[in-house]
């Protein structure tokens, strides 16, 4: 790998978008790099991943302008599924994944991160969609994901004006969960990522599932989707010690993912 790095630290896994010159900007090259690591990652042996960026000025800079400049209609198709494909990929990963975001993160670099479960972000971060200032929409999920996150006005607000906000009005309207000074945000991402590695995990998967699939459907249906994953909870390993370790008043020994 040119430009992702991965590394693994107990249960938690760290993709890193490692080309800091272009401000980890996203190319086809790390694109495909990303699409591969992430195909890589154990699930049975990873319970939480943190993607961040390398360096401390970004986190994901956007798609790289200068690849995107010459592409025909059909062309600007195409690699706006592949963004799509790719950080769907990422929302839908049966883990929970946490976005650590340092320093800058505007068009795709927003939008990678809006993919994740949960986001938080150092102090110096810069949130954004410019794409209409540069003649085109957000094409990687972010027209849809802004929306859904932060409300259809104040999303509209966002990529309407191509303006960018800063952590504090990140973490206002709701983009981000916490803020950090810069030398924090990687060990709270590992605290966070670390708790909930410790739950069980078949638990913890089940209810990214509900919540995903739920929030596209009506109650009535959400809440059919919710039983199906409670009670395919039960008769696990991890159920009966859980429940056990309760009862007994004790701590749970391990929890082992079956």
């Amino acid at each position: 790998m040119e430009f992702i790095t991965y590394e693994v630290e107990g249960q938690v896994g760290i993709i890193t978008i490692n080309r800091p010159k272009a401000l980890n900007a996203l190319n086809s090259a790390v694109l495909d790099e990303l699409d591969a690591t992430i195909d890589g990652v154990d699930l049975d042996a990873v319970r939480c991943l943190i993607l961040t960026g390398a360096g401390e000025k970004s986190f994901v800079a956007g798609a790289d302008i200068a690849e995107m400049s010459t592409l025909t209609k059909e062309e600007g198709e195409a690699f706006g599924k592949k963004g799509n494909d790719i950080f769907r990929k990422i929302e839908t990963l049966p883990i929970p994944v946490i976005a650590a975001v340092n320093g800058f993160a505007l068009g795709g670099g927003c939008e990678i991160s809006m993919s994740c479960d949960i986001r938080i972000c150092s102090d110096n971060a810069v949130f954004g969609q410019p794409e209409v200032g540069l003649g085109i929409t957000p094409g990687f999920g972010g027209t849809q994901r802004l929306a859904r996150l932060v409300g259809p006005g104040m999303a509209k607000q966002m990529i309407y004006t191509a303006r960018n906000i800063k952590a504090d009005e990140a973490y206002r309207i709701g983009l981000v969960n916490a803020v950090y000074p810069q030398e924090e945000l990687m060990p709270a991402a590992k605290k966070m990522a670390a708790g909930i590695a410790k739950n069980a995990p078949i638990a913890v998967r089940h209810c990214k599932q509900a919540i995903n699939e739920g929030l596209e459907k009506g109650m009535d249906e959400a809440i059919v989707v919710e039983e199906k994953l409670f009670g395919g909870c039960f008769e696990s390993y991890d159920q009966k010690e859980g429940m056990a370790a309760f009862l007994e008043k004790r701590k749970v020994e391990a929890f082992l993912n079956k």
